[in-house]
């Protein structure tokens, strides 16, 4: 594909930008809502790892009779299945990547919020702080790639729907 990589850094640097930029914004906010949406940016990356995985093991065969009835995401289905390669590249590396480095960021919020505005141990708080959000995103990631090996073509279909909602040709 010509000009991959250059698609690739384009869109890493604006969505890196702009989840950088709403990390920044959520390190003023209530703690309780800054855990929220660190939490959401977590399951953001195993979902879209999810999607990796199953576009990379499902099979086209599936959605062909899927979409001689016309069911709706069906050829989308098939799209991505197709362009299995940069799907995968789209979803596990820039858009998991990028919520690794958003979740460390917020981390570091999290971190600075608890010592500074309740006295904790830095030491201790960013050891704790960063050991969660390293278990909970290699975790779920690992139960992501087992789901999503064993439900890929639900997964396709799934996300063949989304990108039909959406129209995203």
């Amino acid at each position: 594909m010509k000009n991959w990589p250059l698609k690739v850094f384009l869109l890493s640097f604006i969505l890196a930008a702009i989840f950088s930029g709403l990390s920044n914004f959520c390190a003023d906010m209530n703690v309780t809502i800054l855990i929220l949406i660190l939490l959401n940016v977590i399951l953001i990356g195993i979902l879209f790892d999810m999607i990796g995985v199953a576009v990379l093991t499902s099979k086209e065969v599936t959605f062909h009779a899927m979409s001689s009835k016309k069911i709706s995401g069906a050829k989308e289905s098939i799209s991505l299945l197709r362009n299995s390669n940069v799907v995968s590249s789209i979803c596990n590396d820039v858009i998991g990547d990028i919520c690794g480095i958003v979740s460390g960021s917020l981390g570091a919020a999290l971190t600075s919020y608890i010592v500074i505005k309740l006295n904790g141990n830095l030491l201790w708080i960013t050891i704790l702080i960063t050991s969660f959000i390293s278990a909970l995103t290699v975790g779920g990631k690992a139960i992501g790639k087992t789901i999503a090996m064993k439900k890929s073509d639900n997964i396709v279909f799934f996300a063949g729907k989304i990108k039909n909602i959406f129209y995203l040709k």
